[in-house]
């Protein structure tokens, strides 16, 4: 990437709609305004954060290409802190292509994914953490997430991390000096001090950890695996809750073999919810391979769904089912219930402990409603742990989190008196840290990071 490049993109979805967005940065963008639109009552040049009516021009066969609005935002208060020029046009693939390929026919660049906020990092515009919260802003499904998201891109997550590091710098300062200076007997702070002050560091290291893994569950949402054996009606389930045909559904079992994932809100509790292939013995290769899957998806599940035919009795694969579901948060589903019943939730109830039992027909659409109340029951009650967050923490977010606690615990546990291991130790949890906002973080990193980002953002 070449950051003195002035970049472009089309910054809204494709498709049609109301209005399109060709977005450009860098220090080219006032001048492919001059000569790609005409403004109806203005002149050139445009002033700053002014909004301008007009036309998209081909500077060339001086063809109209659409009639657009314009916005020019000189740097430094824009969100790259470079120069940006915006062209609002109609929200169709023709005239966004048309649009676009005229600014870069006129020497600019297209953009990269994300290298637009990759801009307003490198430009101090933000750091790291609110570049990964803008992202969360945009992938949010619930509004929690989206308020917990909203916080990060704000600095509340950064600010912390910021303090942190400062507290650091106060430990490190007199260990330095006494290091460098031996001659002039320099104190260095106290064993005692510098044992409180770590530990307190380690637990604010700590409550982050602890905070991150909450939200996780409101990034991925609270993993949900719907269990039971072939033809009970689990595929039913999950297309009844996403309300589409998502899993196909046949008479015939085993016809799911694999896992199917979608994400569903309820109530505002986001759902990672799975359809897994019926749990029994069989021969087939390929369906002993989506059992397995099911076996591990019970493990690694927040929620089960368990499944089981209340038109039938139980059977052997719906008592080996139950063997799975020791220490797990279940809701039993008794379905088929528009036909005779043979299972009942009595007999049901001996066979799992405190879990929620809910009579359901798929096939009359009943029982429905009252499943998504126990859900949201369930997890508000703490019995799935889902709490509000002030953000939400990626993957390389939560492993340097790690890396500095580690590195603090160490600190805490061991000879103080020794000045150079204390010191290395102190500054490797300091660049740990700084992997969060990204002050110490390499272009590697920066480039996987914004890589994820749509292009136009």
């Amino acid at each position: 990437m070449h950051i003195d490049d002035t970049i472009a993109a089309v910054a809204t979805p494709l498709g049609e709609g109301g209005i399109g967005i060709v977005r450009l940065s860098g220090e080219a963008a006032p001048e492919i305004a001059e000569i790609i639109f005409k403004p109806l009552k203005a002149e050139f040049p445009l002033q700053s954060h002014h909004l301008y009516y007009g036309y998209i021009i081909d500077p060339v066969s001086r063809e109209k290409i659409d009639e657009v609005l314009v916005s020019l935002m000189l740097a430094p208060h824009t969100y790259t802190r470079e120069d940006v020029l915006e062209i609002n046009c109609h929200g169709g693939i023709v005239p966004l292509k048309k649009i676009l390929d005229l600014v870069l026919a006129n020497g600019v660049r297209l953009a990269e994914p994300g290298e637009f906020t990759k801009r307003a990092f490198l430009h101090g515009r933000l750091d790291l953490a609110q570049a990964e919260g803008l992202l969360q802003v945009i992938r949010a499904r619930t509004e929690e997430g989206l308020k917990a998201a909203v916080n990060q891109l704000a600095g509340s997550f950064s600010q912390e991390i910021k303090e942190m590091r400062q507290q650091i710098l106060f430990l490190l300062a007199p260990l330095e000096a006494a290091i460098d200076f031996p001659e002039e007997d320099i104190v260095a702070i106290s064993k005692e001090t510098m044992k409180t002050k770590v530990k307190e560091l380690r637990d604010r290291v700590l409550t982050l950890l602890e905070e991150a893994e909450k939200g996780k569950i409101y990034r991925e949402g609270v993993e949900t695996a719907i269990i039971g054996r072939p033809n009970v009606g689990k595929s039913s389930l999950l297309n009844a809750l996403l309300r589409e045909e998502r899993a196909i559904v046949t008479e015939v079992p085993g016809t799911t073999r694999d896992l199917l994932e979608e994400h569903i809100n309820i109530k505002g509790i986001p759902l990672k919810i799975i359809d897994s292939a019926g749990i029994r013995k069989t021969k087939n290769q390929v369906e002993i391979i989506g059992v397995k899957r099911a076996h591990s998806l019970v493990k690694r599940a927040d929620l089960i769904l368990f499944m089981l035919d209340a038109a039938e009795d139980l059977q052997d694969e719906d008592r080996e089912i139950v063997s799975l579901l020791q220490g797990k948060k279940v809701i039993v589903l008794l379905n088929k219930t528009d036909l005779t019943q043979k299972l009942t939730a009595k007999k049901v109830e001996k066979l799992v402990d405190s879990a929620k039992i809910i009579s359901i027909s798929l096939m009359q659409g009943e029982g429905l409603d009252e499943l998504e109340d126990a859900i949201y029951e369930l997890i508000l009650s703490g019995t799935v742990e889902i709490e509000r967050v002030s953000f939400l923490a990626s993957t390389r977010q939560k492993q340097a989190l790690l890396k500095a606690k580690d590195l603090l615990e160490q600190v805490w546990q061991n000879n103080i008196n020794d000045f150079d291991i204390l010191s290395l130790d102190l500054q490797a949890a300091y660049a740990a840290l700084g992997e969060i906002t990204g002050e110490t973080v390499g272009e590697d990193i920066l480039d996987t990071i914004f890589a994820e980002f749509c292009i136009g953002k």
